[in-house]
Order: structure tokens, then C-alpha cells, then sequence
């Protein structure tokens, strides 16, 4: 368990990565200490990546130290910019005419190298002497990976300097407030559910900067919707209106500026509009596969289920639990207009009986009382075998072989994996009062999974 002191410490670490202020520069460049005159010009790295042994005379510590860290640049009239401030420590040597700084970005994989090279006149006289070269003028972008590397020119090996160093996002409150990257804007949003569409009015974002809209489905990441718009910076009007084709829970309006590695900001404002989620079900006859697929990602029970006439209340049917599933399927199912899938999430539940419309053939059953016995007939516009079960019914759900006085009827498709159990119920006739012998009543009533073939 985490100790109150690391919990503070902990506290007072990210507070300072969020709020500590970035110096500003008004120009990037070179100094060097000791009255050193310097100058530096673009590299490509390529003519200073092989390396050489070292003079017997040159220390490999003749590199003392390097840090890094970040600076803004603000010009008057033009967005603000974030640049590596780098220092490094080096101790002259007649064996050293400069320096070789590159900065290597590894979200990017590109680089930036500067060479620094020495009067030598000057390296002479303070061989030995320690220098201090700060440079800055390497531009970063928000939050990105940067490796730096610090060599000597000419490349003595294992004289040189690395290190890591992390560009701070736009969690930081100057980040946040300066750089253009960061200016997600506000969206504000108006839908017509009439017209299928989402009108999209953007504000506080950096003028004359094109800025675009999108709609896209969240998953893992948010995949595209359509086309997106986008808002011209030099229109007055900062608003668009795009086409949906259904109101999904993980249906998102997200919007950037027409920049490099620009901030994005999301809204999904119909996370509790789920009822379109249970519409996609197919159901295969040749395969007689019941299917669903979410449209989104979504936390969900699935039970098949059947449903009662009495109350609209559909009944689970057993074994058929699904939890949190990429992809519904059933097998062998009967299209009975009362099997149904039930869906179950947090929100509630929603009941979809694919089969209720007549599409596919429905079977039927129905009993008669003659003489001491009941008949079951089936009939069924498809080959099919049925069971039956006769049974005293004591509750609602609850059929039970204990007693004579609410007798019900069940009947149910054999030949699939899952079935609807009808009932029939309150059978009287042709058993108030008869007698059996030394037979159980209880027994003689019921008659467990007789199989019987549909009648066409």
C-alpha cells in the first residue's frame, strides 16, 4: 500500500509537471562561455557518424554533462513555437575543433543536427578550460519522444553524450494556453433527428487557422463516418452540418486544427442512446443461425428468451447467456414468433423478438380432453419433431408433478438447439374424479418427452 509521504510526493511531482512555467526566448541560438566566439550551421549527421580512436592525450571525459530542457519562442504576430534547450559542458582540448548536436525524435523518426565549431585561436590558449554551449533553436512538438546525442567534432568514439528527454503535452498549463496544437476550440452541437443531422458550430480557435469536423465511431480508436468538413479561417461562419445515419452510443463529433500533430477534441454526447444497438439481428434459415453484432462497443448480458403472453415478460431461456460479447451466434434455432433476444446493460432492458412478424414459419400446438386422456397435436408448415410434457402447474413458471388441480400441457421442438416451450393450461375435463387404482395421479398425468412428428 502506497505510504502517505510517496502519495505527496507523488502529488507534488505531477503538480509541478502540470504547472511549472516554460522560460520564453525571443530568438533561438548559440552561446558559448569564457568569451568563447562559436558559431553553428545545419548538419546532416552522415559526414560525422564515423567515428575515430581518440588521441592518447584526450580524456573521454573531456564531455561533462548535458541537460535538456524546454523553452517557447513567441513571435509578434505568429503562433507560438516550442524549442529543445540544450547545455552541455566540454572541456577544450587542441584535439577538438567543435561539436555536433542532433536531436532525434522517435514518434517522427526524424532528426535535426547542428554543428558547433570553435575559433581555434582561442582553443589554444584556454586548452583545458571548461566551456559551457547552449543551443536552442531545435523546434519540438507537444508531448513528443526525443533522443539527443552530443559528439565531438571530429568524432572521437566513446566520446560523446546521450539522453532521453519527454516534450511536455498540453496538460501543462503554458502548453496548454500558447501552443496551437493545443487549441482544440469548443464545439457546440444541434441535432435534427428529422433530418438525420448534426449541425456543429466551433469557437475558440486560433483565427485565420482552417479547423476540421468529423463524425466517427469510438473504438479502440474513432473510425471515420462519412467525409469530414472542414471550417475555412477566413469564414466568418465557423459552422458545418453533417449526415448521420444512426444515433450509436459510441457516435462521436471530434474536431481539430488543420495543423501537424494538432490536438483533438471528442464529444459523445449519445452514450445513453442504445435502442439502435439491439436492431442488428440477422437470421440465417439455411444455417437456422440467429445473429447479432453490436454496431459499437458495449457492456451487455444476451439470453434468448421466451416471451409470455400473459404479462409481456420474456422468460430466459436456459443456457443461452452470453456476457459481454464481440459477437452473438445461436445455432439451430427455432423461428417461433415468441423466442426473442433480451439485451442487458446497466441502462436496462430491451427485448427484440425477430421472428414476430409472420416472416418465417410459426408452429402451433393444441390439446384435447377424450375420455381419461389428454391429445396433443402439433402442427408445423416445416419438418419438425416435438416433445411433450403434461404437468400441474402450481405458479406462474412453475410446473410441478404434486397435485390434479391446474394440469398444463408443454410442447417444444426437439430438432433444434433452442426451442420456445408452449403451454397449455387449466385441462379439467375427463379427470375430475377418476380414479387409479394404486397409480400416483400425479404419475398418470404426466408423460415426459414423448416424441411426436408434426402434422402437415
Amino acid at each position: 500500500m502506497i505510504s502517505v509521504h510517496v502519495l505527496i510526493l507523488l502529488i507534488i511531482l505531477f503538480w509541478n509537471y502540470d504547472c511549472h512555467i516554460i522560460p520564453r526566448i525571443e530568438e533561438c541560438g548559440l552561446s558559448c562561455s569564457q568569451g568563447i566566439h562559436c558559431k553553428s550551421k545545419p548538419s546532416s549527421g552522415i559526414f560525422n557518424s564515423f567515428c575515430h580512436s581518440a588521441p592518447a592525450s584526450l580524456s573521454s571525459m573531456v564531455l561533462k554533462s548535458m541537460k535538456i530542457s524546454t523553452v517557447i519562442k513567441c513571435p509578434q504576430g505568429s503562433p507560438c513555437s516550442l524549442h529543445l534547450n540544450i547545455k552541455g559542458t566540454l572541456s577544450l582540448d587542441e584535439n577538438i575543433r567543435g561539436l555536433e548536436i542532433c536531436s532525434f525524435s522517435l514518434d517522427t523518426q526524424q532528426s535535426q543536427c547542428t554543428n558547433v565549431r570553435f575559433a581555434r585561436k582561442k582553443n589554444k590558449i584556454l586548452n583545458g578550460k571548461k566551456v559551457q554551449v547552449q543551443f536552442n533553436c531545435f523546434e519540438v512538438n507537444v508531448a513528443q519522444h526525443i533522443y539527443v546525442t552530443v559528439k565531438t567534432v571530429p568524432n572521437y568514439c566513446e566520446v560523446k553524450m546521450s539522453q532521453e528527454y519527454y516534450v511536455e503535452d498540453c496538460r501543462n498549463s503554458d502548453v496548454g494556453k500558447h501552443i496551437p496544437a493545443c487549441l482544440a476550440g469548443k464545439l457546440d452541437y444541434n441535432v435534427d433527428r428529422t433530418r438525420k443531422i448534426i449541425s456543429v458550430n466551433v469557437s475558440n480557435f486560433l483565427r485565420d487557422q482552417d479547423y476540421y469536423i468529423r463524425l466517427c465511431h469510438k473504438w479502440f480508436t474513432c473510425e471515420d463516418v462519412g467525409q469530414f468538413a472542414v471550417i475555412k479561417g477566413k469564414d466568418s461562419l465557423k459552422s458545418v452540418s453533417l449526415k448521420y445515419s444512426q444515433l450509436l452510443p459510441c457516435l462521436c463529433i471530434e474536431g481539430w486544427l488543420a495543423i501537424p500533430d494538432a490536438r483533438r477534441l471528442q464529444l459523445c454526447p449519445f452514450e445513453n442512446d442504445t435502442k439502435a444497438l439491439w436492431d442488428n439481428i440477422v437470421y440465417n434459415p439455411v444455417t437456422q443461425t440467429l445473429a447479432w453484432e453490436p454496431s459499437c462497443p458495449v457492456l451487455v448480458i444476451v439470453n434468448l428468451c421466451r416471451l409470455m403472453k400473459s404479462n409481456d415478460h420474456c422468460e430466459d431461456i436456459q443456457d443461452s447467456s452470453k456476457r459481454f460479447p464481440e459477437k452473438v451466434k445461436y445455432s439451430r434455432v427455432d423461428t417461433h414468433p415468441r423466442l426473442c433476444m433480451k439485451f442487458t446493460t446497466k441502462q436496462g432492458s430491451w427485448v427484440k423478438c425477430p421472428f414476430a412478424h409472420g416472416e418465417f414459419p410459426a408452429w402451433k400446438m393444441r390439446t384435447a380432453a377424450v375420455a381419461d386422456r389428454i391429445q396433443v397435436f402439433f402442427t408445423s408448415q416445416t419438418k419438425a419433431h416435438f416433445s411433450v410434457l403434461v404437468c400441474n402447474r402450481t405458479q406462474l413458471a412453475s410446473c410441478e408433478s404434486v397435485g390434479m388441480r391446474h394440469s398444463v400441457s408443454v410442447g417444444w421442438r426437439t430438432d433444434v438447439d433452442y426451442s420456445v416451450p408452449l403451454q397449455t393450461c387449466d385441462i379439467h375435463c375427463g379427470f375430475r374424479g377418476q380414479t387409479y387404482g394404486n397409480e400416483n395421479p400425479a404419475k398418470a398425468l404426466t408423460h415426459r418427452m414423448k416424441s411426436v412428428h408434426s402434422l402437415h
